[in-house]
């Protein structure tokens, strides 16, 4: 995200913005290189993120980042054909959110029309961001109304905490809640906050750091992929998915990171330096029951986060798979 130095005009309360504002106006007119190689790699030209790690398809979440990316480097053009390919394609007529997948493969390519709360999230943030950045009413008017959205129909209440759901359909049962606590992309959060005014957002984001704290699992105290809370109050790694530290969990540091929150990730910070000073590799994901952890090292994007945690160096080379290359690039410009 590393272009343009001007801190974009948002008083945008984001480690990420603070990062691009130290850019030097020389860098800021060659771009980046690895946002070009991801652009290259990752954006068709109608405007559509490829997934080729999971056969090609697009969803929210990849729309979401192609669009941060796109407006953190000064990118309007590419920024301009995400948001056009995302809302005619994957916005939902019946309220102003998305649907999170398109699988080209399919005769109907958006066949499920539930959400993901982390690309309508990563979505707002970006028009709200492009909105300031290029005067564009329209993207202002959008990234409102999506945030509106996810106040009105992805947040609930249970044993007297405000909880961020997943999606709107599949999350809430009567003997529990099942949330994801990668998708507090906690500089998004505070970024609603600050246009929305603190009570629309106040309680999701302290409740949610709440949860984070305690939500700590096994040997090491690290926080599961998925969660789940019962009626009194419980909680665990959800049931129905693998108890894991895994793919989507790595983002907590990262999102712990960009959102200056670093107490959230420090169990993970501490198994890392652990395995890291004794030359262990570290492994994809941990079982945070059995301790079972991954017979493979963390992936190209993984090891960015860890990076970034540890304070070492950004690995060189972007990586050939999407889910990775955008690790990568969201930890690049986290300073």
């Amino acid at each position: 995200m590393a272009v343009n130095r001007r801190n974009f005009g948002l008083g945008l309360v984001s480690i990420l913005t603070v990062a691009c504002a130290k850019v030097p106006e020389s860098k800021a007119k060659a771009g980046d290189s690895f946002w070009a190689l991801f652009r290259e790699r990752f954006i068709l030209p109608s405007g559509r993120v490829i997934d080729n790690g999971n056969g090609n398809i697009s969803h929210s979440e990849g729309q979401g980042y192609g669009l941060l990316l796109a407006v953190i480097n000064g990118d309007e053009a590419t920024f301009e054909a995400l948001a056009g390919w995302t809302e005619d394609t994957l916005g939902r007529a019946d309220v102003a959110l998305h649907s999170w997948r398109y699988d080209p493969r399919q005769p109907d390519p958006v066949a499920d029309p539930n959400n993901a709360t982390d690309g309508d999230m990563l979505i707002a943030w970006a028009l709200s961001l492009g909105a300031k950045k290029w005067r564009n009413r329209s993207y202002a008017a959008r990234s409102k109304a999506i945030r509106q959205a996810i106040r009105a129909r992805l947040i609930v209440q249970r044993n007297g905490e405000q909880l961020l759901l997943p999606g709107m359909v599949g999350f809430v049962e009567a003997e529990r809640v099942v949330i994801n606590p990668s998708y507090y992309i906690w500089p998004a959060l505070d970024h609603f906050r600050a246009v929305d005014g603190a009570p629309a957002w106040a309680s999701v984001i302290n409740d949610g750091m709440r949860i984070m704290s305690r939500a700590r699992f096994g040997e090491h105290g690290l926080p599961a992929d998925w969660l789940q809370v019962d009626p009194t109050g419980t909680w665990a790694p959800a049931t129905d998915k693998p108890a894991r530290f895994g793919f989507d969990a790595i983002r907590i540091p990262l999102y712990a990171e960009a959102g200056r929150r670093k107490a959230l990730s420090e169990p993970v910070v501490a198994w890392w330096q652990s395995l890291a000073s004794s030359g262990q590799q570290i492994p994809a994901w941990i079982d945070l029951q059995s301790g079972q952890v991954a017979p493979y090292g963390l992936s190209a994007g993984g090891n960015a986060i860890m990076a970034l945690a540890l304070g070492r160096p950004q690995p060189d080379l972007l990586a050939g798979d999407y889910y990775a290359a955008v690790l990568q690039l969201f930890a690049r410009y986290v300073k």
